[in-house]
């Protein structure tokens, strides 16, 4: 995927997120921080599994990793490395049968 491209998906992701409010939480937005992060390992995932980030979006939304794994342990997340990272994610997949 060109660079162009990646842009592309990025900023469709972010318009998605923002006009959605997807990252309600406890009744206020998510932190700038927590924003990045996720958005990070959306396209670190998209990179290791081959698929846009569009679709890996899609695929952490509908399972609830967003909001119930990545955003309440963002403090812990974001300091441990980004393949420790999509690991877990991938495990948190597994283990609710979503196909990678």
């Amino acid at each position: 995927m060109g660079s162009l491209q990646k842009w592309v998906a990025y900023r469709r992701i972010l318009l998605t997120l923002r006009k959605k409010s997807i990252f309600v939480l406890y009744g206020g937005f998510m932190i700038q921080d927590s924003f990045e992060f996720v958005v990070y390992m959306i396209h670190a995932c998209a990179n290791k599994w081959n698929q846009l980030p569009s679709a890996v979006y899609k695929k952490l939304r509908d399972s609830g990793c967003i909001q119930k794994f990545l955003v309440p342990n963002y403090e812990i997340m974001h300091t441990q490395g980004t393949d420790f990272v999509v690991s877990d994610i991938e495990e948190y997949l597994k283990v609710r049968k979503v196909a990678i």
